[in-house]
């Protein structure tokens, strides 16, 4: 494709960070194929929408960007892909606006699909490759895609999974995403390999549900493996895991963990509720006592790691009763940090049907108080640190702040420390020792739990 024919492409990703991985893949296919890509806010020949159908919201917000697409250049080849596509009620086929349809199968043959549109003249079908959910998830493979550079300065995301078994009642994902397989550990190893060799200092992994990657026939799951062999890359780089559930944090696995140099002392645990009837009717595997072990199973092996979550507010049923089971556990937890949700009815889910379902108002009144607990929560962890020095991969400037940078610590503690303790040596790609630290938000909401400190020189 020479320079005078170029054509432009721009993508957006919604949702989770599955997606941002697959979409910058799909981005390098095209930027290697000649393509010059543009802001999505831009007019461009080809727009490339990764979708989400996690809640309603996320719906609507797909078929937004899917329609603002064309408006912004009737001509365009608008293709939808992801989430939102399998999802049955999306009746996308039926959308004039959108040309191209790709399920969570053939993502990596995005770029080809385009130039077989182009090349018969937009002539063909290709609405047809949609997969519907059904028995024949259970066959889905892993696809294999890769990613040559990050959008990231510092971190990069490794989708080493895809899939899941869980069956939430609230969550659709199962149906839309398939079941679980893995990637193959070699394929993992090769792109950590590349991505560090290109000086990237964070590896997340990611994928639907990481703690059953390489599950076998026993239901035992291969993490502790695939991380011991990353642990052998060369390069100075940290390992995060993305969210993880309690039944993958046994003594054996967290052992291994207080073991590995670049593992990161930070563990996204997606709690949900802190109440056992809520849970159960979540069909959440595990309990709060289950929980709560591992966590101390954490502390007792790792130094203070941080304790991150999700948690739901207002699902089906819940009582005030068992709210308040859900702030005293959290309480007792002491997270670093926990996303709140106000439950958001899902059709497709067995939870849209239940009964008893809450008032809008009452869920949001229930995550301003979970809020305000977890604010405290986060507090009273960010003090321990006080006085002390935290690892720090500086990433941006503090919106608003352009004379402070901003960063997270190995345990994933935001800092903060002036623009002008960075030279040029120790810029965002190399870890900087930040002494002193305090939490102080100083009235400044830009700076809530936000630890600040300083950068001694060399």
């Amino acid at each position: 494709m020479n320079t005078k024919s170029k054509k432009t492409v721009a993508f957006l990703s919604l949702g989770c960070k599955v997606n941002a991985y697959e979409t910058e893949s799909i981005e390098e296919s095209f930027l290697k194929a000649g393509y010059e890509v543009k802001n999505f806010s831009e007019p461009a020949d080809v727009y490339v929408v990764n979708t989400c159908t996690v809640t309603n919201i996320a719906d609507r917000k797909s078929r937004q960007m899917l329609h603002r697409a064309k408006k912004l250049n009737p001509d365009a080849v608008v293709v939808a892909v992801g989430c939102y596509v399998q999802a049955p009620q999306s009746k996308l086929e039926d959308d004039d606006l959108v040309d191209i349809l790709v399920g969570n199968r053939g993502k990596s043959e995005v770029l080809h699909l385009v130039e077989e549109y182009y090349a018969n003249n937009r002539e063909i079908d290709l609405k047809h490759n949609v997969i519907r959910s059904g028995d024949e998830n259970a066959n889905w493979t892993y696809e294999e895609q890769e990613v040559d550079e990050a959008h990231g300065k510092t971190r990069a995301n490794i989708k080493i999974q895809d899939g899941c078994n869980q069956f939430c009642t609230y969550c659709i994902i199962p149906f839309v995403r398939g079941r679980i397989r893995s990637r193959n550990a070699d394929d993992v190893i090769k792109e950590i390999t590349s991505l560090a060799d290109k000086g990237y200092r964070e590896m997340v992994l990611t994928g639907i549900h990481i703690g059953s990657y390489g599950l076998d026939v026993d239901g035992k799951s291969h993490m502790e493996d695939l991380l011991k062999r990353i642990e052998e890359v060369p390069g100075d780089f940290r390992i995060r895991l993305g969210s993880v559930e309690p039944r993958l944090i046994s003594e054996g696995f967290v052992k291994t963990l207080s073991k590995l140099t670049k593992i990161c002392p930070h563990f996204h645990m997606s709690l949900q509720s802190g109440c056992d009837t809520v849970l159960k009717r979540m069909n959440r595997h595990y309990t709060t006592a289950e929980f709560t072990q591992s966590v101390e199973l954490l502390r007792e092996y790792l130094d203070e790691p941080g304790i991150t979550t999700d948690i739901i507010t207002g699902f089906p049923g819940e009582t005030e009763e068992e709210f308040e089971q859900t702030l005293e556990f959290a309480e007792k937890i002491g997270f670093l940090k926990v996303h709140t949700f106000p439950y958001s009815r899902r059709s497709g889910t067995y939870a849209d049907k239940m009964p008893d379902q809450i008032a809008e108002q009452v869920k949001k009144e229930r995550e301003r108080r979970l809020i305000a607990v977890a604010n405290k929560a986060a507090e009273r962890y960010l003090l321990k640190f006080n006085g002390k020095s935290e690892r720090v991969l500086f990433e941006e400037r503090i919106k608003g702040r352009d004379d402070l940078m901003i960063g997270h610590s190995d345990r994933y503690i935001e800092v903060s420390v002036p623009v002008s303790d960075l030279s040029n040596e120790n810029g965002t790609r190399n870890f900087v020792t930040v002494d002193d630290l305090f939490l102080s938000n100083g009235g400044d909401p830009a700076m809530k739990h936000i630890m600040v400190g300083r950068v001694l020189a060399k």
